[in-house]
């Protein structure tokens, strides 16, 4: 695992991620990370499982709703 260097960014910090670290993450300059704290430390994920149950939600109400979202999207 790779040493990240803690940076000064304005009044915050932040973390440069290298090359390679960022290509495993498939992340890119101005996506957001998912940070958890851990027993062993912290874990960043591009994956938010929060999104992921919003959008349940969304497709069970678009499922339920299909006839009346299309007629309202003529």
């Amino acid at each position: 695992m790779p040493k990240l260097k803690v940076v000064q960014v304005g009044n915050s910090l932040g973390v440069i991620l290298p090359k390679a670290t960022a290509e495993r993450l498939r992340v890119a300059k101005g996506d957001a990370l998912n940070c958890v704290e851990t027993q062993g430390g912290i874990e960043l994920s591009p994956y938010d499982p929060g999104f992921e149950k919003k959008m349940m939600a969304a497709r069970h109400v678009m499922r339920r709703y299909r006839n009346a979202l299309r007629e309202l999207a003529k």
